[in-house]
């Protein structure tokens, strides 16, 4: 499993430029806290706020990450007033956690900018309870919190800006499967708050000291999940990291005793692991959470073994809250979501043809290389709404062989798509009106699968399939052979082939959903 996180892709090198820049960022961020003389608990606290501001501000512009990272003091400032002024009554605390959890999980419905300030809020009143934070302590949090997001900035703006020289990134929207309660982002939020019920009363049972460590479990199960399905896999994966986490920090954090050299190292190595496994292991990110976790209540003079067995038994208590939660209170089936990943990736497959199509038959206006793009980010979001399927724990072998049949397919589509753009990208391509007929086809595929079951469109995917079974070459006879056009016929061929089978594993009458949970 660790093996798969050195060896996953990494183009461009972006994974690790992020992780050092990240280093560099936080370590600046602590280093001015502590010049600017400043206290422990405020370091930590400036630290973490440039932790989220390198982390979570994921705009697709470079313009669009300054201006969410400047409105973090916005969001910051009122919510750490908040939870310091409610520090000693427990009950208005309490309630004032969970609207912040819930206001934080619907904040995803605006994007990017949503997400990271909705994270931030959360993370302010958690780390409120984490440092104890009182009134008397907020004008030296505020200026931490500045400093550090000045000198996070200054990195990823100025010194170390890799993305200027990015081509410009390619945004998916967000699904939006309805309105009021039926808005996924709206069920999330109320599933969310009803889960961090829960893990707070069953946290406050355990320990009345470390009650939020349940909570935060919670929280950061919800985030970036879209449906239960994905919610029970992500909570595996916490619970797992963080005691994997926890062995190795009786056997390192504990050790230290808080020696202030060794453990701000070990923190830096815990800060590029979350950067570098955030992207390709859930698991591996928390086990680095956990350490850094552990290494910090070192420096605070207050761990022991007790306190990490402790939080491996409130994670475990927020894991159980999110899958209570996700089960019970508005479920968001994985079987809705997939399908609508799915019928987008369908429909932009289409759009990348009808933009080679033109391409190949003069247009200088057309350019599949955009929506090529779009497709592989949708790919992305089919493949992480279908994960739980593919799960090794998951029972269900039948559905398991359909997912990856599924998956297997549509990376054909990409791999036929990206090979017709590039047949058309070549000038001495011409057009041919066989290329315009199996565009067409193609188009009648996507509109059969992605069309309502019963359905007369739908009807036309068992008659299509069988006629590209049959014909496993397209006849040229009829029509003047031109050899340009010839890989572009190979290619459309190879998408119908493809679409044509995806009828198997999505609409094959009597079978039961992909996912139906």
């Amino acid at each position: 499993m660790l093996k798969r996180v050195f060896v996953a892709p990494d183009p461009g090198r972006l994974r690790l430029r992020s992780a050092l820049r990240a280093v560099l960022g936080i370590g600046l961020a602590v280093a001015l806290c502590g010049l600017a003389g400043h206290s422990l608990v405020a370091v930590i606290f400036g630290g973490l706020a440039a932790l989220l501001a390198l982390f979570t501000v994921m705009d697709p512009t470079v313009r669009g990450q300054a201006v969410t990272t400047a409105l973090f003091p916005a969001v910051g400032f009122p919510v750490l007033a908040l939870a310091a002024v409610l520090h000693d009554y427990p009950q208005a605390r309490d309630a004032a956690f969970l609207a912040v959890v819930g206001a934080g999980v619907y904040a995803r419905r605006w994007g990017p900018r949503g997400h990271s300030l909705g994270v931030l809020g959360f993370m302010a009143f958690f780390a409120s309870q984490f440092l104890h934070t009182v009134t008397g302590q907020l004008p030296e949090l505020y200026e931490a919190m500045l400093l550090s997001l000045l000198a996070s900035s200054a990195v990823r703006f100025g010194l170390w800006c890799y993305e200027r020289r990015l081509p410009p990134p390619v945004g998916v929207p967000p699904l939006n499967l309805g309105t009021g309660l039926a808005r996924p982002t709206t069920r999330q939020a109320v599933q969310a708050m009803a889960g961090g019920a829960f893990a707070l009363a069953a946290g406050q049972v355990l320990s009345q000291d470390r009650w939020y460590w349940a909570v935060g479990a919670t929280w950061w199960v919800f985030v970036n999940t879209a449906s239960s399905g994905e919610t029970l896999v992500r909570s595996f994966r916490r619970v797992l990291g963080t005691v994997i986490g926890i062995a190795v920090g009786l056997g390192v954090a504990v050790p230290l005793h808080g020696a202030p050299v060794a453990t701000a190292a070990l923190v830096a190595v815990c800060v590029f692991g979350i950067f570098y496994t955030a992207a390709v292991s859930y698991t591996w990110m928390m086990f680095a959470v956990t350490v850094m976790a552990g290494l910090l209540y070192g420096l605070l003079g207050v761990l022991d073994p007790g306190l990490l067995m402790l939080r491996v038994t409130e994670t475990g208590v927020g894991a159980l809250g999110a899958v209570l939660a996700v089960l019970l209170v508005l479920p968001v089936t994985t079987h809705a979501t997939t399908d609508a990943w799915i019928e987008r990736a369908l429909r932009c497959v289409h759009a990348c043809t009808a933009e080679a199509a033109a391409r190949l038959a003069g247009s200088a206006a057309a350019d599949p290389a955009p929506r090529i793009a779009e497709l592989e980010l949708l790919l992305g979001k089919v493949r992480v709404s279908i994960a739980p399927l593919l799960h090794p724990l998951s029972p269900l072998r039948a559905r398991k062989a359909r997912a990856r049949q599924v998956v297997a397919l549509l990376d054909d589509c990409a791999r036929e798509v990206r090979g017709l753009a590039a047949v058309a990208a070549d000038p001495e391509a011409s057009h041919d009106d066989r290329l315009t007929a199996a565009c067409r086809r193609v188009e009648a595929a996507v509109a059969a699968l992605t069309a309502p079951e019963g359905t007369a469109s739908e009807r036309m995917v068992g008659q299509q399939r069988e006629r590209v079974v049959a014909q496993p070459r397209e006849r040229v006879a009829a029509a003047p052979r031109i050899p340009a056009a010839e890989p572009a016929l190979a290619h459309l061929h190879g998408l119908e082939r493809a679409l044509a089978e995806l009828a198997v594993p999505l609409r094959v009458p009597g079978r039961p959903p992909l996912i139906d949970a």
